[in-house]
């Protein structure tokens, strides 16, 4: 087990009552898809949806969840060809481009990174779906055109395999064998 682990199941523990904990294994494989959803964990935890929605934005203030979002699955979705866009801009503008990219409709994510010279050059980075190479390649064209020179160079790397994403994971909590009477 590594440190930061070790740290991140410290503050899991110090931070977090019986009744966020269980908000946590009941949402760590996602939010049930139902139109409510926040009812539905509640229901499944005993306290409202208004509640279970306050403790999860308390938690996400504190940095025990980063972020509560929707991840699509692009390739049960037909978008096959997914690229990230690497882009090398003037740093002085990364954020306001940055900015501009994020708002591209074939842009799921977008963010700066740090360059690596001589060899990695890129500062931005934009996540493009498309049902193949063609349509990836035509938006980061929109990109480029959108970015104009500001850009001096790009590449796309596109996807070998799927990675699974998960979020914050928490393991049952198991009595030791000193604890039990």
């Amino acid at each position: 087990m590594s440190d930061s682990t070790c740290r991140s199941e410290a503050l899991v523990d110090t931070v977090l009552d019986e009744h966020d904990r269980a908000i946590v294994l009941a949402t760590q494989s996602g939010l049930p898809l139902v139109s409510d959803p926040w009812t539905a964990v509640g229901q499944e935890v005993g306290l409202s949806a208004e509640e279970v929605r306050r403790r999860m934005q308390r938690m996400q203030e504190m940095g025990v969840i980063r972020r509560i979002a929707a991840v699509p699955n692009h390739y049960r979705l037909g978008y096959v060809a997914n690229g990230m866009s690497v882009w090398d801009v003037e740093d002085v503008d990364v954020d306001r481009l940055g900015r501009e990219v994020a708002r591209h409709p074939g842009v799921s994510h977008c963010y700066r990174r740090p360059r690596h010279l001589p060899e990695w050059p890129y500062n931005l980075f934009a996540m493009l779906h498309g049902r193949s190479r063609e349509d990836v390649e035509r938006q980061a064209d929109e990109l480029a055109a959108l970015l104009g020179g500001a850009c001096r160079d790009h590449r796309i790397l596109y996807s070998s395999r799927i990675l699974k994403k998960t979020g914050l994971r928490l393991a049952e909590r198991v009595e030791s064998s000193s604890s039990r009477t």
